[in-house]
């Protein structure tokens, strides 16, 4: 069976990663667009002609043809549609962060529960063999005991003030949009969560924080981070033992702003550098979730896991403050 996929809101973003990442992955087709602007199904639809068009998303979702939903609206809106999406019988795969707290996640993963469906996070990193890799690496003791974990994740949109991720009703701010990320990395490698936060600087401009410098504490290394709305483009992860280290190279928008690598560096050892150029984490993710909706499979990252990123990201605030 081929999972029939909505999506939900003809972002830029939907248009030109996950809409095609869909169309794309085996056991999945792009069947439905629902949008408020005729105009904007025109991008959809270069790659995928055929996809119906929903003016209203109410409609899309009590087409019965649809088995799965893609959320690609704003972060406010993420949770609401979720449940409405979930209420009416889909699975739902949600761009991140899919809650603006962590108590939201009570009424997903309940509503998740109550209709016996798949309801996951739009975190696309699990699903590449780059952490893959690492994560076995790091827990396999190839560098060691894991001491220090470092990540950033930047790009400049000062210029940009009408951008959403500048409105603070709309859930926007540094944290929410690319602070997921090492956060998540991090605790996707090491198997480890936070349990302090040792430094909050947070600086906010228009009402969201567009830099934070973070540093933690995990159950047996330590943590920094520095993310940022306006930096240079810039990404990196870096994890740091007692005989070892190991760096991963484009580890967010892998084979998009350049290939992904693996590289790691221990005492009296050569150099060992792994390569993935034609990696794509997002057809990755539409197919493991295809699989879990048809019953095939465990989605690697459900909402209880997402949770924990979240909750982090409620202390990072609270220590700010």
């Amino acid at each position: 069976m081929t999972i029939q996929w909505g999506v939900l809101g003809a972002s830029s973003f939907a248009r030109d990663n996950m809409a095609p990442a869909i169309h794309a992955a085996k056991g999945a087709n792009f069947a439905a667009l629902a949008t408020s602007s005729v105009e904007k199904a025109k991008g959809f639809q270069t790659y995928a002609p055929d996809i119906a068009v929903y003016t209203d998303y109410d409609a899309m979702l009590a087409d019965p043809k649809i088995d799965a939903i893609y959320i690609p609206l704003p972060n406010h809106l993420h949770v609401p549609w979720t449940i409405k999406a979930l209420e009416a019988g889909k699975h739902v795969l949600c761009e991140k962060p899919i809650a603006l707290k962590e108590s939201d996640f009570d009424d997903l993963i309940a509503a998740r529960d109550k209709a016996g469906l798949i309801a996951a996070e739009a975190f696309m990193i699990p699903h590449h063999a780059q952490f893959g890799r690492a994560r076995e690496l790091v827990q396999s003791g190839a560098i060691g005991d894991l001491v220090h974990i470092d990540g950033t994740f930047s790009y400049n949109n000062a210029g940009d003030l009408d951008n959403i991720r500048h409105d603070p009703a709309k859930g926007g701010g540094a944290l929410p949009d690319i602070g997921v990320y090492p956060i998540g990395a991090a605790r996707l490698v090491s198997g480890q969560e936070p349990q302090s936060i040792t430094l909050a600087n947070l600086r906010y401009e228009h009402g969201v924080d567009v830099f934070a410098q973070v540093a933690a504490d995990f159950e047996s290394c330590s943590f920094s981070a520095v993310v940022s709305m306006r930096m240079m483009n810039y990404q990196q992860m870096t994890f740091h033992g007692t005989t070892g280290v190991l760096r991963l190279t484009c580890p967010f928008n892998a084979n998009k702003a350049d290939v992904a690598e693996l590289i790691l560096d221990r005492k009296d050892a050569p150099r060992h550098v792994e390569r993935w150029p034609a990696e794509n984490h997002y057809v990755r993710q539409v197919e493991n979730f295809s699989a879990a909706a048809e019953g095939d499979a465990e989605y690697p990252v459900p909402l209880e896991w997402s949770r924990g990123t979240q909750q982090m990201l409620d202390m990072i605030y609270a220590a700010a403050k």
